[in-house]
């Protein structure tokens, strides 16, 4: 597994857990599948498969963080 790190860490507030700085796909796949909100639509979807994918080589760091910001977009939208 590679854990690498995003040219820039991404910010998220989640109202339960607080606010977290992200830094790469791996703290990214921990948040989303350990701390993440009831709401799981598509973009929730996308940023999981995009980091597990980061991970194996398979993605770059930089397309995991575009999905993983899309999906906290999506969950500050819908936050119940």
């Amino acid at each position: 597994m590679k854990n690498e790190r995003w040219t820039e860490p991404v910010e998220v507030n989640l109202e339960a857990n607080g606010k977290s700085v992200v830094a790469g796909p791996f703290e990214a796949l921990t948040l989303l599948t350990e701390r993440w909100p009831r709401i799981r639509g598509l973009s929730f979807v996308k940023a999981r498969s995009a980091c597990r994918a980061a991970l194996d080589g398979r993605k770059s760091p930089e397309e995991a963080r575009k999905c993983f910001t899309d999906a906290v977009s999506e969950m500050q939208k819908n936050p119940h």
